[in-house]
Formats: structure tokens, sequence, C-alpha cells
């Protein structure tokens, strides 16, 4: 009987082993998370996947992107093949946009971005059988090719490089300074559009106002932006502030007075002048309606009231 009720002990004893090392062991694999081998197992979120492996979805065509520039006619370009010295050159583009290259000869380049050159000279060295798997890099170390011009009342009038393909008038008139004080709103663009002339007055503050890209044009080599002075009008005799008035577009008579501060107490709009410059050149005395629209140049002379 006692030798029974040993061995009930024991085993209840060994049992409670078991159940407490069982215990414990749920509890340490709680506390550490999933082991390795399920930790594998997961699948990692999508986005993180592509991000990791390089696989990430391509940048949409419509974002916004640096500009790469356009090589022309005068640029300095050197060029590197890896592992091969001797066609290492530094070389000038020709007028026809052409460089000669070490074994490929003359080479079209105006016209191209820097990786669309770099492709052509090793696709060249490729197909010839001339280097077996080329690695070319090319640097523009002078821009000389592709330059507009901007003229009239900027803050920096001369010539600037086109340094990007798809250059906008704005950006071109932020490297001249912006319009210089006394400056006329209205830009001219002149260049030449498929071998003709072509002439495109751009209004800038409507341009910024109303923030459509598309009626910013893109800059050409060889364009020349214009900013003539700003449209101005005259005004004097019994007004408040009598000198030269910025004439807004379509401002009228009225408008100009009230821009004048207003008539003085002797003043009156009775026999009022307004002297314009005609198409001849002569000088002509209008009396318009108060509503009627100035013209550049106008001279408006308000008169002393005899009452």
């Amino acid at each position: 009987m006692t030798m029974n009720r040993l061995a009930q002990r024991a085993t209840g004893a060994v049992t409670a082993a078991v159940l407490a090392a069982a215990l414990l062991a749920a509890f340490t694999a709680l506390a550490l998370g999933p082991s390795p081998a399920h930790a594998q197992t997961t699948p990692a979120p999508a986005t993180t996947a592509a991000i990791v492996s390089g696989n990430a979805p391509a940048v949409p065509l419509d974002a916004k992107q640096p500009r790469e520039y356009v090589i022309g006619a005068g640029d300095v370009l050197r060029v590197a093949v890896y592992q091969n010295p001797d066609l290492a050159i530094e070389t000038r583009v020709s007028d026809t946009g052409q460089i000669s290259f070490p074994l490929l000869g003359q080479v079209t380049v105006g016209g191209l971005t820097v990786p669309q050159v770099e492709k052509a000279l090793a696709d060249g060295l490729r197909t010839g059988n001339f280097v077996k798997q080329p690695q070319v890099t090319v640097l523009v170390t002078q821009v000389r090719g592709n330059q507009a011009s901007a003229l009239g009342m900027v803050n920096r009038p001369g010539r600037f490089p086109i340094d990007v393909s798809g250059m906008r008038l704005s950006e071109l008139l932020a490297q001249a300074g912006g319009i210089a004080p006394g400056g006329s709103d209205v830009v001219i663009l002149t260049g030449i559009r498929n071998g003709q002339p072509y002439r495109l007055q751009v209004d800038i503050a409507a341009l910024f106002a109303g923030g459509a890209q598309n009626q910013d044009p893109v800059v050409l080599n060889g364009d020349t932006i214009y900013v003539e002075r700003m449209p101005t009008i005259y005004i004097y005799g019994e007004v408040q502030r009598p000198g030269a008035i910025r004439l807004e577009s379509n401002m009228t008579l009225m408008q100009a007075l009230a821009s004048g501060g207003g008539l003085t107490q002797r003043g009156t709009t009775r026999g009022l002048r307004v002297h314009r410059r005609n198409g001849e050149g002569r000088v002509e005395e209008l009396q318009p309606g108060m509503n009627d629209a100035l013209q550049n140049g106008d001279v408006i002379y308000i008169r002393e009231s005899l009452f």
C-alpha cells in the first residue's frame, strides 16, 4: 500500500513538472514574438516589398521631373568610356550638330539630351564590336549652343543659355531679372517656327493670375523676348495729383481721373480735352466721354471752372 502511494506521488510530480514546463514555454513564446521561421513565412506588404526590391511603380509621365538640357552647336562635351582611357575626349559640337569620336567618326548629337548621346555612343561602340559592354559618360562643360535673348525693360538684358528642354518664357524672364520698373506687363516673343517668322504677345499678369501653363510658351534657340515701356498717359491741370499715370488695360477717362486723385475744387469736366497722336504722327484734340477707353500716350487737360 505504501509503495502504491509513493508511485502515485511520483507520477503526479512528473505531470506537474511537465505542465509547468509547457506553460513556461508558452509564456516565453508570447513574450518573444513569432519564431524566425514563422516570420519568414508571413508575406511583407506589397508597398514595402516593391521599395526594398527596387520594383516600385514607375513615376507617372505627368509628374514634375527635372528637364534635361538639349545639346546644341557650340557646346563643349567631355566624353569618357569606362576602362578605355584612349577613347576619352573633350570636343566642341560643330555648327551642324556633330562631334568627331574615335572609331565612330562623325556622330550627330545636336538636339539630343546627355543620356541620349551616351546611349548613341555606347550603341555605336557595341554594334561596331569595338567595346563589348561600353559604359559611356558625357558631361557638358560649356554651354554655347541654345541661347535666347531678353531685351527692353528687363533688369538684366542680354543672351541667356537654354539649359533645359522646354524652357518657358517666364523662366527666361526670370533669368533676365524680371521686368524692370517702368516695364510693361506684356512681353513680346519673336523667333522662327516651321521656317516662318513668329510673334506672340504674352500678358504676364494674366498668365500668373490664371495659372495656365499653356499660355506660357516654350522658348527655342534664337528666340527673343522684348519688354516695352509700360503704357502711360499724362494728366495735368486742375487735378489732385497731376503727372504720368500707368495705363491699365481698357482704362477709361473716368478711371484715369480717379487715379489722379480726382478734380480740385476749381476743376471741371466741362471742356475737358484729350490730346492724342494719330497714325500720321499729328496731335489731335478730342472730347471723349467719361466711359471711353484711353490710349497709350494720351494727354488729359482739366480746365479751371469759371464759376
